[in-house]
């Protein structure tokens, strides 16, 4: 194996391929957002940026990565391939919130390589702890992050405002399909140059292994079926409802996420206008939201995460604290009869669980060795996996993020941290992750991930896909429930990953800023019909 040859990078610890001495050579002329498929080494390209700055500019390299185990990723990363001359304790140091804010200081101000997260380094810079501008190379990791308020927008301004030598690199395998997205992420970041590379481009072909994916067609249990009949009935009472005070809405099978949106955007310019009949209205889309997510949960997850939310809404609608939405809906006889139904059933009857722990064992067998990853969006559905796989006599660990929630713990990134190690370690073959393990987790070797149900969003799609493929062939399995919700995603995140590619593509070799953002503009609208919230801890329920 060949290796990178650099004054500041340690000798045959780093592979060197020729695709990533390309688009380090260009990232280090301007502003660059690097997208490769996660297994491809954005790390390395970084790697080759930092050094070449430090040798030939000097001053500091800032790595911001959003959650602590990426955070102590880089920095292992880091440590083990930069070779700084003269190097000192302190020249490579990493800090999150935990660290109390004069020790960050201190840290900052020895360190010739920091990594830290994003909202750490903006709490430092606003109170006046530390400065950027001896700070010669910005990395922002998983950088599709960079919209709206997030901390790397107020970031990547104060560093081009302030560094005498500024220069950012931006790095994701899925910056999105949104025109508004890609255009936001570029300008938030100054973006002047755009580097990408697939499976596809000859420089990469000779490292790509194969990586297979497999649709399982699931049917959906005649009781959850009734469910969803019952809860569908519901949905267009309401829609009903709203069209007599006045809302256009679209029939239930057409009601998309934009709809909606555009629903609660009509509603609230109708309550500043004084209009007292639009909070009843925001109580009927407040409970066409709740709704909603029960069909979702009965469809894509099962009896178990739908009877943790269904109880959570029911005690809900009986407090006198209660929103008025559940009030309302709990005393619908519809409800009651959901309830009932839910209350007959025993353990999971769901059929993704029993196929789930097929698979595993199918793999195992042939490949005792293996490493496998099971992603599910909704925590009661990994804590259930991980109980029925233990019942199968298969070792799963429950890997969720950090908040807790009523008895929903969270873990904290120190037993992320550690849960990543062990299951890397091989202590056991199955890591069980809500999103929190799709993005930029350092788990070589993993070969087999199965997704318990379709997403939407191509983002995630690509992150869930990356995490197999990376040192040796992988395969990819997606239970999708035939007629339902999964199936409209699967389709969904399928044409928003075509579009992506196909976008960011035409983004690459142009010129200049002015150049990128007409390229953006001719993206391919996404289709926002279909989406689904981001890890939620207890009952799983959608922020509204």
């Amino acid at each position: 194996m060949q290796t990178i040859q650099h004054p500041f990078i340690k000798q045959d610890t780093v592979e060197s391929r020729q695709y990533q001495l390309a688009i380090a050579m260009q990232a280090l002329e301007e502003n660059t957002l690097v997208v490769l498929p996660t297994g491809l080494g954005k790390t390395v390209v970084a790697l080759l940026v930092a050094a070449s700055r430090l040798l030939n500019a000097g001053g500091r390299v800032l790595i911001l990565a959003p959650t602590k185990p990426l955070v102590e990723q880089h920095l292992t990363f880091f440590e083990r391939t930069l070779e700084l001359p003269d190097k000192q304790e302190g020249d490579c140091v990493s800090f999150t919130g935990n660290t109390p804010p004069k020790k960050r200081s201190d840290l900052f101000e020895r360190s010739r390589f920091c990594c830290a997260t994003p909202q750490v380094i903006q709490n430092d810079i606003i109170n006046g702890r530390y400065s950027l501008s001896d700070v010669s190379l910005l990395i922002v990791d998983e950088c599709h992050r960079a919209v709206g308020n997030y901390a790397y927008t107020y970031l990547a301004e104060e560093y081009m405002r302030t560094a005498k030598k500024p220069l950012i690199l931006g790095m994701t395998a899925s910056p999105g399909s949104q025109a508004s997205r890609v255009s936001e992420v570029c300008t938030h970041l100054g973006i002047t140059n755009v580097e990408t590379r697939d499976e596809t481009d000859p420089d990469v072909l000779p490292y790509i292994h194969e990586r297979t994916v497999e649709f399982i067609q699931v049917e959906l249990p005649v009781p959850l079926k009734r469910i969803v009949q019952i809860i569908e009935g519901m949905i267009d009472s309401r829609i009903g409802a709203l069209a007599g005070l006045g809302y256009s809405l679209p029939k239930r099978e057409g009601l998309s996420m934009k709809a909606l949106s555009d629903l609660n955007t009509t509603i609230q310019e109708r309550i500043a206008a004084g209009d007292a009949t639009a909070y009843q209205a925001a109580s009927l889309y407040a409970e066409i939201m709740k709704l909603r997510h029960a069909v979702i949960l009965a469809e894509s997850q099962g009896s178990i995460a739908l009877s943790s939310y269904l109880q959570k809404l029911d005690s809900e609608g009986r407090s006198k604290k209660g929103s008025k939405a559940s009030q309302r809906m709990v005393k619908d006889y519809r409800f009651s009869e959901v309830m009932r139904i839910v209350s007959g059933l025993s353990g999971e009857i769901h059929p993704k669980a029993g196929i789930v722990a097929s698979i595993i064992r199918d793999q195992l067998i042939n490949v005792p060795e293996s490493k496998i990853i099971v992603f599910a969006s909704y925590r009661d559905s990994v804590s259930m996996l991980v109980q029925f796989l233990s019942e199968e006599g298969i070792t799963g660990c429950r890997f969720v993020g950090q908040a807790s929630k009523q008895k929903d713990k969270g873990l904290s990134q120190k037993k992320q941290i550690e849960a990543i190690q062990r299951f890397r370690g091989g202590e056991y073959p199955v890591l069980v992750a809500t999103s929190v393990g799709e993005e930029g987790l350092d788990i070589p070797a993993t070969d087999l991930v199965i997704f318990y149900e379709a997403v939407p969003s191509e983002i995630r799609s690509i992150q869930r896909k990356g995490r197999t493929g990376r040192s040796g062939k992988g395969s990819i399995i997606v239970l999708v429930t035939k007629g339902t919700s999964d199936e409209t995603f699967r389709y969904v995140s399928s044409r928003k990953e075509k579009a992506m590619a196909s976008g960011v593509r035409r983004l690459q070799n142009r010129s200049d800023r002015d150049e990128i953002q007409s390229v953006i503009e001719s993206f391919t609208p996404a289709d926002e019909s279909a989406t689904t919230p981001d890890e939620v801890s207890g009952s799983n329920e959608p922020p509204l």
